[in-house]
């Protein structure tokens, strides 16, 4: 019998709002691995996700920072999709006319090591989030933010009165060569756009997985809460989203659970829906 495969988002899906995880899901998550295929589909880096899945065993390829990096827990390298230089510098640009920058996630070699590269200018939100990045060795402050040769993805955050004309006129000016993602940010009460290659989504991701691991997309259940999720929902042939998913998410779930993040939601669906015997 082949092993079910479950992949989870984790930012306001799996995670706490502390970004913790609990002891009751770690304990779900690591017994139903034992007979199960369990991973991750997050927007964050290789290094984060290992920091807070320390505990965790994971079976499968992670897909990483909204999708454009497929790498093995063991660091193997599945997929990767760049926004080139010249056309990163291009969105710089034409976001300063919003007198707006951004921040740019890259790649600093082949080793996987990274890049947080943040413009010295910045609004309250853009502040509030780098609150949480203290003391991160990525982190590079540019008095004349430009991209790098590697450049994942570009990000920014700030009113929705800003993002989404931004956003429009990005669209406008680049077309399909890029990915737009607008969404609310659950941390604060600020929007986000997130740019990407038109191939650099959790959708393109979870096929690489499903290559893989040699499975249909259909035979996965996905988790999920935010815009950057819907993707993979419309291919998963099981999609679950949280209590506290945006309405968008939810329309499209195939179940919405009761719990939310903070109830340990995913866990409780895993533990329920497979009768897997723990001792608690």
């Amino acid at each position: 019998m082949k092993k079910k495969i479950f992949i989870t988002d984790l930012d306001h899906t799996f995670l706490r709002t502390d970004q913790s995880v609990s002891d009751f899901s770690a304990n779900v998550w690591n017994t139903l691995g034992k007979d199960a295929i369990l991973t991750v589909a997050t927007a964050r880096s290789y290094q984060k996700t290992r920091d807070f899945l320390g505990k965790l065993h994971l079976h499968a390829p992670m897909i990483l920072l909204d999708g454009t990096m497929v790498v093995t827990p063991e660091k193997k390298l599945i997929d990767l999709k760049l926004i080139n230089k010249e056309l990163a510098d291009m969105v710089i640009d034409e976001g300063a006319k919003f007198h707006i920058f951004p921040f740019i996630i890259s790649l600093k070699d082949m080793e996987l090591n990274e890049s947080f590269n943040v413009p010295i200018t910045l609004n309250l939100h853009q502040e509030g989030v780098l609150n949480n990045y203290a003391g991160d060795p990525r982190l590079k402050i540019h008095k004349h933010i430009r991209a790098e040769k590697m450049n994942l993805k570009i990000v920014y955050f700030g009113q929705l009165d800003t993002l989404k004309p931004l956003t429009e006129h990005l669209q406008k000016t680049f077309g399909p060569v890029l990915e737009y993602k607008l969404s609310p940010e659950k941390y604060s009460d600020g929007w986000f756009l997130t740019i990407l290659h038109p191939e650099g989504d959790k959708a393109h991701a979870l096929k690489k997985v499903a290559e893989y691991l040699g499975r249909d997309t259909r035979e996965m259940t996905v988790f999920g809460d935010s815009i950057n999720d819907i993707g993979m929902f419309k291919l998963a042939g099981t999609s679950v989203a949280v209590s506290n998913a945006l309405d968008e998410v939810k329309e499209i779930a195939d179940i919405i659970l009761p719990h939310s993040n903070d109830e340990d939601a995913v866990a409780k669906y895993l533990h329920e829906s497979t009768k897997v015997r723990m001792d608690f």
